[in-house]
């Protein structure tokens, strides 16, 4: 499970590269994803949607609307000139507006090293609610955690070199955590990448669970303490939400809080998970949020030191 902690919000805008040498990679790695999940095995999963609404079994329209909204869905474009001049005034420097800065913070005395995040996905697991809303499936992380404990995050964590792609990280992760069989749960689509407190860049991969019934819920009591699930429109309102003003390289920004009540239980959804939630509920609902994110652009040299972490 990753961390989901502070983060300077996705700018509903352009995203910015993240590096001279993977400033394409953030944005070719989302139409991988997406190449693969127009291959055969996303048109299976729709005409499975297609099947089990037709029996009546499943979801209504809408999901399958969604599903098909989804795939068809691409990164905000880049200004091809303004992009080779950002490279060329920014050389050598890393440059970032989604999820975390990358940061400099020296925490050891080791040798620097050119920035090179690993990868990681988490999975937005989308529902229809009793009422015909779309829900997200949220965990609250293990209170005997050493670090970060009773935090809320989307399942997910650290690819490994036996994933194909985003999409079996985060679904292979959300077995392990929460016990969600990767086939009840149809992959439509990734979103850009966020990078997180630790320079893990995390892929947001957007799933549809067709029936909510079919799963049962099987906490990892290593790592999870509770699952549940929020009203994903609840991330573009300014209702129950808090916000602070933080500043990094004499830059302020805005970190958003989300108050959630269920079943008498009550979570806070705040920083990267926040940030995700944020960016999912604009690409479903297709509008902005109904509040300033307030992201800043950084421009922060391109090496860093091993054990690096944002302050």
């Amino acid at each position: 499970m990753i961390p989901l902690m502070e983060a300077i919000n996705y700018n509903s805008g352009h995203m910015i590269p993240l590096l001279r040498r993977t400033s394409i990679s953030a944005i070719s790695s989302v139409k991988s994803c997406q190449a693969h999940l127009l291959s055969s095995s996303l048109s299976y999963s729709l005409t499975r949607i297609a099947v089990m609404n037709s029996r009546n079994f499943g979801p209504s329209q809408r999901l399958l609307s969604l599903a098909q909204q989804l795939r068809l869905y691409r990164p905000p474009p880049e200004d091809e000139e303004e992009e080779e001049q950002r490279i060329e005034d920014s050389a050598g420097k890393v440059v970032s507006q989604v999820g975390f800065a990358e940061s400099v913070t020296s925490m050891a005395q080791q040798p620097a090293e050119r920035f090179t995040p690993k990868r990681a996905a988490v999975l937005v697991c989308l529902f229809e609610g009793d009422d015909g809303e779309f829900r997200v499936i949220l965990t609250k992380r293990s209170s005997k955690l050493s670090t970060h404990s009773g935090e809320v995050s989307l399942p997910g964590g650290k690819a490994e070199e036996t994933d194909a792609n985003d999409a079996e990280t985060a679904t292979r992760e959300a077995k392990e955590e929460i016990g969600l069989d990767p086939s009840l749960v149809n992959v439509v689509t990734c979103l850009e990448p966020f990078l997180s407190k630790h320079l893990l860049r995390v892929i947001p991969v957007i799933g549809i669970l067709s029936n909510k019934k079919d799963f049962t819920p099987s906490p990892n009591a290593a790592e999870v303490e509770a699952i549940f699930d929020a009203p994903l429109e609840m991330f573009l309102k300014d209702e129950n939400r808090k916000w602070e003003k933080r500043e990094w390289m004499g830059v302020e920004y805005l970190l958003h809080f989300f108050n959630y009540e269920m079943n008498g239980n009550k979570y806070l959804i705040w920083g990267l998970t926040a940030g995700i939630l944020i960016r999912a509920a604009s690409v479903v609902y297709q509008k902005p949020p109904g509040f300033v994110e307030q992201s800043p652009k950084y421009k922060i040299p391109g090496v860093v030191l091993k054990d690096t972490t944002m302050t």
